[in-house]
């Protein structure tokens, strides 16, 4: 992605002033200070993709620029490790949050639920990669987010999912899984035998309907439910494996007769 066509995520300005840019033929309205990323680089020059820039980029709709980092997981004595695992979905610290997009039909504002300075778990395809004064970013929709957090680690008692999206933590270990005659086998060879049931740990705030009001969540913290096959996005928190999951890939509650 070019200078040229990053216009049509984000609107140009200087941090000091209410100055902006039009996107393509449209205006765009000048956005609060507080959703720019005002934090100036060592050099005391702004760029995107080698390009000098004008000040700190505001994104516009629901678009966010966020950092990639490293995941980082803590040893006993506290020492944060970057995970090397290339499997999971990726973690990013939010630079710069657009607030939200317009209904098409309503003109209602789906708010952000992520601001600046929170961070992110995103899936590791999503998004256009960009570099921002010389830092490896992403652009992504608030839609392409799974969770959210505020502090260093990612934690099960400071996550949350967005919108409409559901935590569970996975009924089998995710590493062994035990056949019917008590064999354990790599979780490689059961690839297509994997858990698609669960216990609710987490619950998003629901999907926002077109009138601006959200949905009820159909489920709650506790809930043993039964989810699509291949519809989780496998996480680790704390060094347990969990599994993201929107609300409409949830099939049922699981009961005690349904167990059996």
């Amino acid at each position: 992605m070019n200078l040229k066509t990053s216009f049509a995520i984000f609107a140009i300005s200087v941090a000091t002033t209410d100055a902006w840019l039009p996107t393509h033929r449209n205006p765009v309205r000048p956005v609060s200070t507080s959703l720019r990323s005002t934090q100036a680089p060592a050099s005391g020059t702004y760029t995107l993709d080698g390009d000098e820039i004008r000040g700190p980029i505001t994104p516009v709709g629901n678009f966010m620029l966020v950092k990639v980092k490293d995941t980082l997981t803590a040893t006993s004595g506290g020492i944060l490790l970057p995970d090397q695992s290339k499997e999971r979905p990726t973690e990013g610290l939010v630079v710069a949050a657009g607030p939200g997009k317009i209904h098409p039909f309503t003109a209602v504002r789906i708010h952000n639920p992520i601001k600046e300075g929170m961070s992110v778990l995103y899936g590791k395809f999503d998004g256009k990669s960009v570099t921002y004064n010389e830092d490896s970013c992403q652009i992504i929709r608030d839609d392409d987010c799974l969770l959210y957090y505020e502090g260093v680690t990612m934690k099960l008692d400071n996550v949350f999912p967005v919108r409409d999206y559901v935590l569970i933590e996975l009924d089998e270990d995710p590493d062994t899984l035990a056949t019917s005659s008590g064999v354990v086998i790599a979780n490689q060879v059961m690839a297509d035998s994997l858990p698609c049931e669960g216990k609710v740990v987490k619950v998003g705030e629901g999907r926002m309907a077109s009138n601006g009001k959200l949905t009820k969540p159909q489920v709650k913290v506790g809930d043993r439910v039964k989810f699509k096959d291949y519809a989780g996005n496998e996480v680790k928190i704390e060094g347990k494996e969990y599994t993201v999951v929107k609300m409409v890939d949830i099939l049922g509650h699981l009961d005690e007769e349904s167990e059996g």
